[in-house]
């Protein structure tokens, strides 16, 4: 077989895991949403719906040096296949408790936890095996492509909003089981080359503790990878900080049904600046992309601020949301092609817990933020009432807009930090190529 059939067809067996983690990831968006509503139904209680969230947060930041020597000792479908699994078989209890009314709010909670430290397993090996499959040409077009996933998750409330009322809970669970059963019955079918799903074997077990330690000592052993993912870290906190507050700063002002538009116009943002980057594959010079596009970003999250306009909001939300799947695949793309392929798995398995450590402190802090500090200070009367207030206005939740002017310097701060020296050796030709031609 030829260099060059041989690639095709790395691509279309790259192009089959795809589909199926997109398949599975929107079952997922659709059911998480519609059980958060449950929950919140049930319970009447803002504090239970949060920790269903947080539960979903947290096994990410836990498992995620664990998920990293998972991926990198074992057979890299079968950790696919295990994680999809997994999630299937949460789905299906819940689709059985929901049957005989028998679901608790704990239930949730609990399904909650396990999927996402499945995820955590699934993500670590799809990413693993992704520089394996495409050519580095193509790393970023497949980077940004592995984002539609995100805009999903985005749209699912629009989406689930219409499936709840047409099919219920438990049409919602039944489609999100079926998705994982697709997955994992592909996954099974496909055949992916040993290069791909176990690219080294040490002729002696490496100590379990040593291994957990691996991605850490990397990254600080490489200083221009740790301080990008230092940098992808605080780029978290913005985007959960954002994520949480964009909300509440909407029903400010507007309707919950003008909520429900503007979140799927966030969504097709994520969408649009997915297929770009499919397209485009990003700037050849990659930490260059990710200031720029950061930068861009922190314009757009100012723009929240100005007025408390639906079209204004909206447009920004969009605008900053296309950027998020450009930053994020220059990003990936960078450490797929400067780590090696045996060491992968670890490495990006610390990079997430690093990474999403941040998220569940921007979602614990946002609310005390927004109500105990901000609002206050921004109410009429307040005591930045006639400064800040001046630009953001005043009154009911300009104390969030004030915030997203915030989250916009702390962005643009970020931005410029990639224009350090050191991160911008990271655009030098790697020396020796994290993958497969």
């Amino acid at each position: 077989m030829s260099v060059v059939e041989e690639t095709r067809g790395d691509v279309v067996r790259f192009a089959v895991v795809w589909a199926t983690s997109l398949v599975s990831s929107v079952g997922s968006a659709l059911s998480s949403f519609v059980l958060g509503v449950w929950v919140y139904q049930t319970t009447g209680s803002v504090t239970g719906f949060a920790l269903v969230m947080l539960a979903a947060m947290v096994p990410p930041v836990v498992l995620g040096p664990l998920a990293g020597v998972v991926a990198d000792r074992f057979d890299r479908r079968r950790v696919l296949i295990a994680a999809d699994a997994v999630s299937g078989v949460v789905t299906a209890v819940l689709l059985l408790l929901v049957h005989t009314g028998g679901l608790l709010p704990w239930h949730v909670a609990v399904a909650a936890a396990v999927s996402s430290a499945a995820g955590a397993f699934h993500f670590t090996a799809y990413q693993a095996i992704t520089p394996l499959l495409i050519p580095e040409r193509h790393l970023g077009r497949a980077n940004g492509l592995m984002q539609l996933g995100m805009a999903a998750q985005i749209a699912a409330p629009a989406v689930a909003a219409g499936l709840l009322a047409a099919v219920g809970t438990a049409g919602v669970l039944v489609l999100d089981l079926v998705s994982f059963t697709a997955a994992v019955s592909v996954l099974a079918a496909v055949r992916l080359p040993a290069r791909v799903l176990r690219p080294e074997r040490p002729a002696a077990p490496r100590p379990l503790r040593a291994d957990l330690l691996f991605g850490w000592r990397y990254l600080r052993a490489r200083r221009a990878l740790l301080l990008l993912a230092l940098v992808f870290t605080g780029y978290n906190f913005v985007y959960g900080l954002a994520g949480v507050l964009v909300q509440p700063l909407i029903l400010s002002f507007a309707p919950p049904t003008t909520l429900g538009v503007l979140m799927l116009a966030g969504g097709s943002g994520v969408f649009v600046g997915s297929l770009v980057m499919g397209a485009w594959g990003g700037p050849r010079r990659r930490t260059r992309g990710v200031t720029v596009f950061m930068l861009t970003g922190a314009v757009a999250l100012a723009l929240h601020a100005v007025r408390p306009s639906p079209l204004l909001v909206g447009a920004a939300a969009a605008a900053f949301l296309f950027t998020l799947p450009i930053v994020q695949g220059c990003g990936r793309t960078i450490f797929q092609t400067r780590v090696e392929p045996a060491a992968l798995g670890r490495v990006t398995g610390t990079v997430q817990a690093l990474g999403q450590v941040a998220q569940p402190i921007a979602y614990l802090s946002a609310g005390p933020l927004a109500e105990r500090l901000a609002e206050p200070l921004l109410a009429d009367g307040g005591a930045l009432a006639a400064s800040l207030g001046a630009l953001t206005g005043t009154g009911p939740g300009r104390g969030i807009a004030a915030l997203f002017l915030m989250t916009a310097l702390l962005l643009a701060a970020l931005a410029a930090a990639t224009l350090h020296p050191t991160l911008r050796t990271l655009d030098d030709p790697a020396p020796e190529p994290a993958h497969a031609s």
